[in-house]
């Protein structure tokens, strides 16, 4: 019989641990010098803002269904 996995809920939100990692990018950021490597982590922490406000607007109360 094969092992099932179980996945845990975690007890911070997706929301939170998105925020989390563009600190994070952010930070590793900061020290560095201008390169291709720290526009690239900026770059991420920018789409990781991006994922929260749509998944902050996805699960609004207000949204509704297209029709």
């Amino acid at each position: 019989m094969p092992l099932r996995r179980r996945f845990e809920l975690s007890s911070s939100t997706f929301e939170f641990r998105l925020t989390q990692e563009a600190i994070n990018l952010r930070k590793q950021a900061e020290g560095m010098p201008f390169s291709i490597r720290r526009d690239e982590l900026l770059r991420k922490a920018a789409q990781i803002d991006a994922a929260t406000q749509i998944n902050k607007w996805l699960t609004s109360p207000g949204m509704r269904a297209p029709t």
